[in-house]
């Protein structure tokens, strides 16, 4: 797989550099690369206990990004997915550690329990006060005698560090920690597995399935599930962390893997809200990538019980960047739409005739969604189906309020209506083509030349002309030849539907960005939809005549 990196052997040093580039001053790294990679704080004096965590890199932007006041003094890092070494620990320890003392936070994996434990008897040696507390906050694998330590590692992170920051003795902290690590517990679900730089892919990951409880470094999850949506799958999560679930408010973190979008992100932190855990959690770090497994598609949930000590710690300020901060959980604000957008609705009627033909056109519309869209993906992103299927359906919904009698009104009902349900350009610009056809029709324009009106008004507005590859080189014609009849309309729209393909440079519409040899070949979708309206519409000649 195709990576932004030059070698897998200078990866994770010329990534701290690059951190390291933006960080002001405020932090640096010890001069022991490739070997010793930490990463320090530069204002620390050593007068307050220093917090120093770490491990395999992989998991920006923890380790280094939470190293600022208020949290971290040194981040340890290691190679990817691998414990740094004794040396580099010990390095990290001593650059910090004063008469304070030091407490080391360590996620509970073999290889950072073993360097993180000699190097502290190491530093002890030599007369500093250093303690070492492990976290273990993983529930996914219960039977598990040493459960591993995964994103809960974050609020040990941060209660620690707010109170080191405000001077805290070395046992105070600790006690905090421990109580910290007893309460946290974690869980994660990924789509896909990781990819290990230098490494080939391994795709465990059947499609349709996810992962639940893998562990950060790629590790096989306790089972492979059925995939079906975010609400499916974030109950799935919930009933693991709930029989766990300590009485009282909680703080939740909601983190990304590494490469789910922001989209989703949001997507489930609504669903966790509305589980049956959502009233006990009160607050909410994230969502965001805080503790990731490289680019793994993939979040966790991580859950503390809190009292007014602990939401004071957590909210407390700090310098990391990489801290999405401590907010409350609350209801979602809604206001009043402005008058301006709510319209005089005009009166519904019927007329048999013309309902069916509005919705035969919309049934055409609809079932073409899935092949617009492919032919979409060729030249745009692969929506102009489902943009006018949406449309459609709406449309269907909306019959029964529409002034069905009244062709002038009609043509504005239909115009504000797609303006309200169709995204895109196109749903603004077929709105304006309805609005304009509804003012024309009301100077006394019979219905082709009030369509015609309307074509003219978005070519106006839009900016394209015949030629430029919109649907304007279908629907022209149509309107030009349907006069003639319906058939000879939809002769015309398919002729310039099928010539669009040959026309390499779009001058209008997302197309206009694409390449000349990603257009050669494809008609313009927009006008393959009206190609097909019209098509479609020949085989019910009954109707559309009835309805001319």
């Amino acid at each position: 797989m195709k990576q932004f990196i030059n070698t897998k052997e200078t990866l994770v040093t010329e990534a701290i550099d690059g951190m390291l580039r933006t960080a002001g001053g405020r932090l640096a790294r010890l001069d022991g690369y490739p070997h010793i990679k930490v990463v320090v704080r530069t204002d620390w004096d050593k007068s307050k206990v220093a917090l120093v965590s770490g491990g395999g890199s992989g998991h920006e932007p923890s380790h280094a990004g939470f190293v600022g006041q208020g949290m971290l003094t040194a981040a340890v890092c290691g190679e990817v997915f691998a414990s740094p070494s004794v040396d580099a620990v010990l390095a990290g320890i001593l650059a910090v550690t004063g008469k304070a003392g030091c407490l080391l936070i360590v996620k509970n994996y073999t290889g950072d329990r073993l360097n993180f434990g000699l190097a502290a008897e190491r530093a002890r040696s030599f007369g500093l006060k250093v303690n070492m507390v492990i976290v273990d906050d993983d529930v996914a694998l219960p039977d598990l005698p040493q459960a591993r330590g995964v994103a809960g590692t974050l609020f040990v992170h941060k209660i620690a560090g707010a109170l080191a920051d405000q001077g805290a003795d070395l046992e105070t902290i600790t006690e905090a920690a421990r109580k910290t690590i007893g309460g946290a517990i974690s869980i994660g679900m990924s789509l896909d597995t990781c990819t290990v730089p230098g490494s080939p892919k391994e795709d465990r990951i059947a499609h349709g399935k996810a992962e639940l409880g893998l562990g950060i470094h790629g590790e096989a999850g306790i089972e492979q599930v059925d995939y079906s949506n975010a609400r499916a799958a974030m109950a799935m999560v919930v009933d693991r962390l709930a029989p766990n679930l300590s009485p009282g408010p909680h703080v939740a973190i909601l983190n990304n893997l590494g490469s789910t979008t922001p989209l989703e992100m949001s997507v489930l932190l609504e669903e966790l809200t509305a589980s049956r855990i959502g009233s006990q959690i009160r607050w909410v770090i994230g969502p965001a990538a805080m503790m990731t497994s490289l680019d793994m598609h993939g979040f966790s949930v991580s859950l503390l019980p809190v009292g007014k000590t602990e939401e004071a710690l957590l909210q407390a300020p700090v310098a990391p960047w990489a801290w999405p901060g401590c907010l409350a959980l609350g209801a979602v604000s809604v206001l009043p739409l402005p008058d301006g957008l709510t319209p005089i609705q005009p009166l519904p009627s019927k007329n048999p005739e013309t309902r069916k033909f509005i919705e035969r056109c919309c049934d055409i519309l609809i079932a073409a969604e899935d092949d617009l869209n492919a032919l979409d993906a060729k030249s745009g992103d692969g929506d102009t189906g489902s943009t006018l299927a949406t449309a459609a359906r709406a449309l269907v919904k909306a019959l029964d309020r529409l002034p069905l009698a009244d062709l002038t009104q009609l043509y504005r009902a239909i115009g504000l209506e797609l303006s309200q349900t169709m995204g895109g350009s196109s749903g603004v610009l077929l709105a304006i083509f309805f609005a304009a056809a509804g003012d024309a029709s009301s100077s006394g324009r019979g219905a082709i030349g009030a369509l015609k009106a309307g074509l003219d008004r978005i070519m106006q507005v839009g900016g394209a002309q015949p030629g430029d590859r919109t649907m304007i080189d279908a629907l022209l014609p149509a309107l030009n030849a349907l006069e003639n009849g319906i058939e000879a309309a939809a002769s015309e729209a398919r002729q310039g539907a099928d010539a669009t393909s040959r026309i390499t440079r779009a001058r209008a519409g997302r197309a206009s960005y694409v390449s000349e040899a990603s257009l050669s070949g494809h008609n313009d979708p927009g006008a393959e939809a009206v190609a097909r309206l019209f098509e479609q519409l020949t085989l019910s000649p009954a109707l559309t005549s009835k309805s001319a």
